[in-house]
């Protein structure tokens, strides 16, 4: 048996939106049409989650939002403040939290936590993970409480640029 861990970074942010902290950035258009995209390509591919854990920055609420609007997603959701400045070993944390009744788990979230997340679960370094990319690893653990660094295979990293435009029709 294995678990999947899905990793999503959010959308592009409007830096010239007004806003009072960083914590607060909206998404701009091209961050909400990626975050489409890709929830319709992950609808169409799959594993979907059945859970997200999703930082509490706007441009990650709003990429979660959008993206599971799109594909249908059926996931319940969890807001995690903790996940807006996380490293990788606050994430390692909340994955070995899950319920081993859960099969695929997808963290939306921020760089660098992210493929520095992805490199230290698979051993595959990723060296860039631009907004809305999103990765699959697959864990070979029984238990969530198991995953740990190298337990996992990197399956997939996709990114909203090398989607075909069906993808982004609304």
């Amino acid at each position: 048996m294995h678990r999947t861990v899905l990793l999503f970074r959010h959308g592009k942010s409007d830096w010239n939106a007004s806003y009072g902290r960083d914590h607060d950035r909206p998404l701009n258009t091209r961050g909400k049409r990626a975050s489409r995209a890709m929830g319709n390509w992950l609808a169409n591919t799959g594993p979907l989650p059945e859970l997200i854990l999703c930082s509490t920055a706007i441009r990650a609420r709003s990429t979660c939002d959008i993206a599971r609007e799109a594909g249908a997603w059926i996931a319940s959701v969890q807001y995690e403040r903790e996940l807006y400045h996380a490293g990788p070993e606050v994430l390692l944390h909340y994955l070995q939290e899950v319920s081993d009744s859960i099969q695929t788990v997808m963290l939306v979230g921020h760089q660098p936590t992210w493929s520095m997340t992805a490199t230290l679960l698979s051993g595959h370094p990723i060296d860039r993970f631009p907004t809305a990319s999103m990765a699959r690893v697959d864990l070979s653990v029984d238990s969530w409480a198991h995953t740990m660094s190298g337990t996992g295979k990197l399956v997939w990293h996709q990114l909203p640029k090398r989607l075909p435009d069906h993808y982004y029709s609304d």
